[in-house]
């Protein structure tokens, strides 16, 4: 930016006697301004929980109260297909997944009206033996000028950006082995990190793999953790001067080498059914929830040269979150909590700050602007209820709520996004984008 601006001077400078030095000055100054207004609405949403992989957005300016009824619906897209795929949102793309009678798919819409732009097929639709719940559950990552995806059934593609054309496949199942916890298929959401695409295969062979980003072919696997893959997703951190992935499996959590592999801690933390939500890191420390009466462990990482060991802090039943996530705010943590609802934690006691199940059923969360935005998960048809709460230890401060229109009868599991001033909302084929932006 300084550079441009040194360059509209110096140019003035030397044309200022010369007509046509107006209007290449102008030019100048206008391409200035364009480049600053794109910096400055650059908070975009490339990957599952954002852009930091926590579940908080980075943009400013959004409404902190809702007017009755809700924010302004902008548009709706339908013919996304079934499934509870998430949106990655960059730019003027939306990235998200679908199923239809013969494939899953991954889809590009255009922010602007939500029509869609391309298809691109990952592989067979469908659920698992019984047909329980088909239909993807990625969320797309996009990097640069690539989307990266997985299907149910194991299916890691890359794909064009711009177009959708595949560059590279392998199946988690038939090219490396991969063994879920159990029988609802794969619900990852990859990482990309650097040149490497992380992903959890699980099973005998290494529970986490990293693949060359652009090629596809193996950098290394996980061989010294054999553990089975869970639904969760992995996080990149920097512990003891190490760059980590930190993934939470059925029988642990435990940290790998991004350079190699090598496995660098892990503690038992054993888990029951499906093990779902994202960890949570900050600093050293590492926490993790789950459903099923499994509760939440926080664990404190320390490294002594290039041996690390993992002491757990507490273990509690406080928050037992099956799935909709728990984000981390300031002090605290925010998600639902199996029988305890809506729950207020504090990061590094465990403790309890407050606890709500009276005025809004089980659901998922994001933050955005300092404020909360919760979804609850319509079981079985019933209503999806949006809520717009502040981030606060005091206790429920409701700002705002709607029940969302166009309900496909189905659980509403996708996890609301905030992204470029709109609030997105994916139920099966129907996407919903709202206005948020403070005007």
């Amino acid at each position: 930016m300084k550079s441009l601006i040194h360059f509209a001077n110096r140019n003035h400078r030397r044309v200022r006697h010369h007509s046509h030095g107006v209007a290449i000055f102008l030019g100048i100054i206008s391409a200035c301004a364009t480049l600053s207004a794109s910096l400055a609405q650059a908070a975009d949403w490339p990957q599952w929980l954002g852009p930091l992989r926590n579940n908080v957005s980075t943009e400013t300016g959004l409404l902190k109260q809702w007017p009755a009824g809700g924010p302004p619906l902008a548009w709706k897209a339908t013919g996304l297909g079934g499934g509870y795929s998430g949106v990655s949102v960059v730019g003027n793309r939306i990235y998200t997944m679908g199923d239809d009678t013969n494939a899953c798919w991954i889809r590009a819409l255009d922010t602007a009206n939500g029509k869609v732009l391309w298809s691109a097929k990952i592989g067979q639709p469908g659920g698992n033996s019984g047909n329980a719940y088909p239909g993807p559950r990625c969320t797309p990552a996009v990097d640069g000028d690539q989307i990266i995806a997985l299907g149910q059934f194991g299916d890691l593609v890359c794909v064009d950006a711009a177009t959708g054309k595949e560059r590279w496949h392998h199946n988690l199942l038939s090219d490396f082995n991969g063994k879920m916890m159990s029988m609802w298929n794969y619900s990852e959401s990859p990482l990309v990190d650097g040149d490497k695409v992380i992903c959890t295969p699980g099973g005998s062979s290494g529970t986490m793999i990293a693949l060359n980003k652009k090629t596809g072919e193996v950098i290394w696997r996980s061989k010294d953790w054999p553990d089975n893959a869970s639904y969760a997703s992995s996080v990149a951190a920097e512990i003891g001067g190490q760059r980590q992935y930190i993934q939470l499996t059925d029988a642990s959590v435990a940290g790998v080498a991004a350079a190699d592999g090598r496995l660098l801690w892990r503690a038992p933390r054993p888990g029951r059914t499906a093990v779902i939500p994202t960890p949570i890191v900050a600093g050293n420390l590492v926490y993790v929830t789950s459903g099923y009466n499994a509760g939440c462990n926080l664990f404190e990482v320390n490294a002594d040269g290039t041996n690390f060991t993992a002491k757990p802090v507490y273990a509690s039943k406080v928050m037992v979150n099956h799935h909709g996530g728990v984000v981390k705010v300031g002090d605290n943590l925010y998600g639902f909590s199996e029988g305890k609802g809506w729950t207020c934690q504090n990061f590094k006691t465990g403790e309890a700050v407050w606890q709500d199940k009276e005025k809004l059923g089980k659901g998922s969360v994001t933050c955005a602007d300092g404020m909360l935005y919760l979804r609850t998960e319509g079981d079985k048809g019933a209503a999806c209820t949006v809520v717009l709460l502040e981030a606060s230890p005091q206790g429920w401060t409701e700002k705002g709520r709607f029940d969302q229109p166009d309900r496909s009868g189905k659980n509403s599991w996708p996890h609301p996004v905030v992204a470029n001033g709109r609030l997105y909302l994916r139920d099966q084929d129907v996407l919903l984008s709202y206005d948020v932006k403070l005007k």
